[in-house]
């Protein structure tokens, strides 16, 4: 089975297709990147914000309409968008073959197999994560998956669920797994890396420990962490960053906001006095430290002056990089 793949949305939604053409590679499917040429096209869709739902849509269409002026035999969709309207997709675009879940995957191989794409649902070998970018050096290791936080404008813990952490063991086993593919640098990712762990039980390992691990097991020249809630930084994961020349100093900490009136809006666990002083901690404890973050502007009930207060922290602050969103309503959120 030749196997086409389009990967939408962020860098976790980037593991989750690898880890599943993974396994569709050890049932015998090749990957190919001539989507005409397929006969299997697999759209990981992201339903994050409303131009992410677009894209995904139009990739669904686009995969579907080989069907009927190219070699596909099936389409496949799954990820966010489906987790939230599996329902409405199939009615809209009944062309596309198996929309799956989150908690439906494990029924694509037996599907494939039925529609005689796969000639034994019986793994021929154990899969294993397959590359599907362009930097072959620059590899993401998804920790953990879905949310607690309560974020009033984000839908994510509505299509992920709560948050689960990753076992240890497993993470250290596909960081070896990474580096032997030759990857140079190691960008943990999350929704926030600071809840890994706490699900695990009394005493169960946090996220120093896993860095710990990571560090001791594999000989990779480079760790980043991506996506921190600033209320997950402890003194402890700071000193490691800072001692370790191996974890890169840079930190991905999303603020959304800068006045307290809109974080508490938003729901956020900050304020504008523990921000400025998270941020002066960080500075002096980490030589070199680069701080990543994002903003949201729009949410209702901002008003000119909450937006140039933003502006002005920003000036302020001198993050090294940023991303800005407009708001976008989100079904379900409140």
């Amino acid at each position: 089975m030749k196997l086409g793949v389009i990967s939408l949305g962020c860098d976790k939604a980037t593991v989750d297709s690898e880890r599943l053409v993974g396994e569709l590679v050890g049932h015998g499917a090749v990957v190919t990147s001539e989507l005409p040429a397929a006969d299997v096209i697999l759209v990981n869709t992201c339903g994050f914000i409303d131009a992410a739902k677009q894209e995904s849509i139009d990739a669904i269409l686009g995969a579907a309409k080989l069907k009927t002026t190219a070699a596909v035999k099936a389409v496949v969709a799954v990820g966010c968008l489906v987790q939230r309207y599996k329902h409405e997709l199939q009615t809209e675009i009944p062309e596309v073959d198996l929309f799956l879940g989150f908690s439906e995957l494990h029924h694509l191989v037996p599907a494939l197999a039925e529609r005689g794409l796969i000639a034994d649902p019986v793994a021929e070998h154990p899969g294993v994560r397959q590359f599907l970018g362009d930097q072959p050096h620059v590899r993401y290791l998804k920790i953990s998956e879905g949310c607690d936080h309560t974020c009033a404008f984000c839908a994510i813990p509505l299509m992920r669920g709560k948050h689960r952490s990753e076992p240890l063991t497993r993470l250290v086993r596909e960081a070896q797994q990474l580096e032997a593919e030759g990857a140079k640098e190691i960008n943990l990712v999350a929704q926030d890396l600071g809840h890994w762990g706490r699900d695990l039980g009394v005493g169960s390992p946090k996220l120093p420990d896993l860095l710990e691990a990571l560090l001791r097991e594999t000989t990779v020249p480079w760790f980043r962490l991506l996506y921190v809630y600033s209320a997950g930084i402890n003194e402890r994961l700071v000193q490691l960053m800072a001692r370790n020349p191996r974890i890169v100093p840079y930190i991905d900490m999303p603020i959304q906001h800068a006045t307290d009136r809109m974080l508490e809006r938003m729901r956020r666990p900050e304020r504008l006095r523990t921000l400025r002083e998270k941020l002066a901690w960080l500075r002096g404890a980490i030589p070199d430290l680069a701080i990543r973050t994002t903003c949201l502007v729009g949410f209702p009930g901002e008003t000119d002056e909450d937006f140039r207060a933003l502006l002005a922290f920003l000036e302020e602050a001198q993050f090294d990089r940023m991303g800005a969103f407009a708001y976008s309503p989100q079904d379900g959120t409140r």
